[in-house]
This record gives C-alpha cells, structure tokens and sequence, in this order.
C-alpha cells in the first residue's frame, strides 16, 4: 500500500478507472458482487461507486428494490431495534422534528456586518440573515446530525440546496461557522446566509444522511427515508427477502451485502464512503492542515503503524458495531486492543497477538495512545484514530 501511496493519488486513480467495468442493470434476483472493486488500496470513493456491485452512496437501485427497516426486522429483529438507538440511525430529520431546534427557539450569531438568526416557532424554522441595507430569509427544512457533536440546516433556494453557514455546535450549544465553510466575512448576504451545493454535492449529502434519496441515480429528497437504515449500507433489501421467502437461503444470502467479506482496506473504505477514505482525504487536500482533519477516522487509521502491519482484523468494525450505540469509555476498547496486543513484556508475540506489551498498563489504551483531539473552530472533540505511542508536545501528525 505505501508503494502504491508513493506513487501519488491521481496516478492510482487512472489505473484503478481503467480497470472498472461499468455495472449491469435490471436483473430480478441479482447478486451483489461483493469483490467488486480492486482491493489492498484505498481509493476514492468517487471511483468506488463507478464499480460494480453496490457500495454506500452509489444510488443505481430502482426505488422498489428497497423495502425498508421494519421488513428487515422479520429476520433481524434485535439487530434493527439496537441499530434505532445508533447516532447514525437519527443522521437527518426533518427540521420540524429538530430537538436541538425545539430546545432553543431563537439563535443568534454576529458575522461581520450580518446579524443571524434561526428562529422556530412550532413546527417551523427560519434562518434571517440582514445588515444595514438588506435582509434575507430561508425556511430551513433538513437537520443533519443528531446533535451529540452538532446539527447542520440545509435549506432550498432558487432552485437548489444550500448548506448553512453556521452549525448548531454540542459544546458551546450556540451556533458557529459550519465545518469546512469559510471562516473569513462573506462578501454578500447570499454567502452569509449558506453555501450552495452543486447537485452532486447534494446527492453525496443526502446519500449519507438519509437511506434512498437517490435511485436510478435521479435524486429525491421527499423520498427519501430518515438516517442511516439498514439499506443504507447492506443495500436494497427487496431481492434478498424474496429470496429467502422463497427458500433459496443460499441465492438469498448472495443478494445483500455482507460486510464482513470485504477485506481490510475495502471495509475501512466502505465506512469512509461517508467518512472519508485515506485517498478522499488526500485528494481534496485536506492533509497537513493539523488537527482539522482528526474528524477523518478513515485517514487517520490508515496512517497507524497497527495498520502498516498489517492485520486483517483492523478495521472500524473491529472496536464499533453500527448496529450499538457508539461506546464513549476506554474501558470499552480494552479487549479489542488486547486481541492483538500480548499483556505481559516477556510473553512471546505470535500471529493472534503480534502487537507488543504496553509498558504502562493494559488498561484504558484508547486513552493514551488514541488521544481526544480538541478542534478549535469546530467547538468539538474528537478521539484520534491514529493509533500511536503519543509523545507529549511532539506535533500532531498529519
């Protein structure tokens, strides 16, 4: 991998593109071809949805191959109740049923010569941005993010979707620049107000914050259904549960995506369709801006010298499970750091425990060696996911 990484991100994306072989449509019991894309390299996750097969955020299903959560649950009853209570379950929700909005009715904010306010009344939310000549308004319609770090506002003008300029951030629970918006004073009221996204940059939004906003590649967001549901990543379910109804388990089983045949590089790549892959992250440049990038789990485990090893079990899957609440006490990780690391200086290292004894304790690992990484302008924490022996004052590694 690191040969490859060498060779720059634009020379591995054209030799990946020649490679791809454009996906067959239509068929009544199609398999998903779960070895679709080249793997043992990151790649963008632009390239990944060209694949064949299904990935997250690809978007070529019809709309009635999808069949929802509650059908699901026939089968996997305990795993769709837990995964409700996921943060990624609740990603989006219709501002009218915004917690963070109910809670405070009224926000305000100063940028340069523009006041700002989001103010709700009932089942309504309005963003007024206004200086000393002008004003504008927007009914905000979607909330991004269930609130545990922060909420984004997404509304509709002229057209076209726009992201809020400012967030609704967790620590400070008052409103600030949103992340990777810029931080200097707009220049017009229309900038102050929210930042137009193109429509890819609307479809890849609502692709990971809502399940099915977009099939047969045509985007709808009154369609789609709120959070990440179980065929957000497993992909549509209509096949698959007809298949097994039918008794044809073994046909059926072929027809959803297992994540758990994906090799190391392709699951990390999976979870960094929407959180980053380590090329996502090189290519939109993104590295060598310090702590900003902490927030790119994707990246930073990939730059780990656990993951250089390599070990197949070192995935984001390996420490969480999508279908739990999101484990926020070291304590927690212990025993999946404990799978690879011996837990005693002399112990003789082999192919289950190749990591080496910590010297200090084998308790609470998470919190020495990945550190809580406070970024500034976006008023959150994050945990590093760059696994590494942290030396106090040594730079943060990009």
């Amino acid at each position: 991998m690191s040969l490859l990484r060498k060779l720059g991100s634009t020379c591995v994306l054209l030799a990946v593109v020649l490679l791809l072989v454009p996906a067959k449509a239509g068929v009544a019991l199609q398999a998903v071809d779960q070895t679709a894309a080249p793997s043992g390299i990151s790649l963008p996750t632009d390239v990944r949805v060209q694949s064949p097969g299904w990935w997250p955020t690809k978007g070529d299903a019809s709309r009635d191959s999808y069949i929802g959560a509650a059908a699901c649950a026939k089968c996997h009853a305990s795993k769709v109740a837990s995964q409700k209570t996921n943060a990624m379950a609740q990603a989006a929700t219709r501002t009218a049923d915004s917690e963070i909005l109910r809670q405070h009715d009224r926000f305000t904010f100063r940028l340069g010569p523009y006041n700002e306010e989001i103010v709700t009344k009932g089942e309504k939310s309005v963003l007024t941005v206004s200086d000393e000549a002008s004003s504008l308004s927007a009914d905000l319609l979607w909330a991004f993010g269930v609130g545990h770090v922060g909420q984004t506002y997404i509304y509709h003008r002229n057209g076209s979707y726009y992201e809020s300029q400012l967030s609704f951030y967790a620590s400070t629970q008052s409103l600030n620049i949103t992340p990777e918006h810029s931080l200097a004073v707009p220049g017009n009221i229309e900038d102050a107000a929210g930042r137009r996204l193109t429509p890819a940059e609307t479809r890849r939004c609502f692709s990971c914050h809502t399940t099915a906003s977009v099939a047969k590649d045509q985007f709808d967001a009154n369609a789609a259904v709120l959070g990440v549901t179980c065929e957000a990543c497993h992909g549509p379910g209509a096949n698959h549960a007809a298949a097994m109804n039918s008794g044809m388990q073994e046909q059926g089983e072929l027809m959803i995506s297992n994540l758990s045949r994906l090799d190391p590089v392709d699951s990390v790549d999976f979870c960094g369709a929407c959180h980053r892959t380590w090329e996502d992250v090189v290519a939109n440049g993104f590295t060598g801006v310090g702590v900003y990038n902490v927030r790119f789990a994707p990246y930073r485990l990939e730059n780990s010298k656990c993951w250089r090893k390599p070990d197949a079990r070192l995935t984001c899957v390996a420490c969480h499970d999508p279908h739990q609440p999101l484990e926020h006490e070291a304590a927690a990780y212990d025993s999946r750091c404990l799978q690879c690391h011996v837990t005693q200086a002399k112990a003789k290292k082999d192919a289950d425990h190749p990591g080496p004894a910590c010297r200090v304790s084998t308790k609470n690992c998470t919190s020495c060696h990945m550190p809580k990484i406070v970024t500034p302008v976006q008023h959150s924490t994050f945990t590093d996911h760059w696994i590494r022996i942290v030396v106090p004052g040594k730079p943060y590694p990009n």
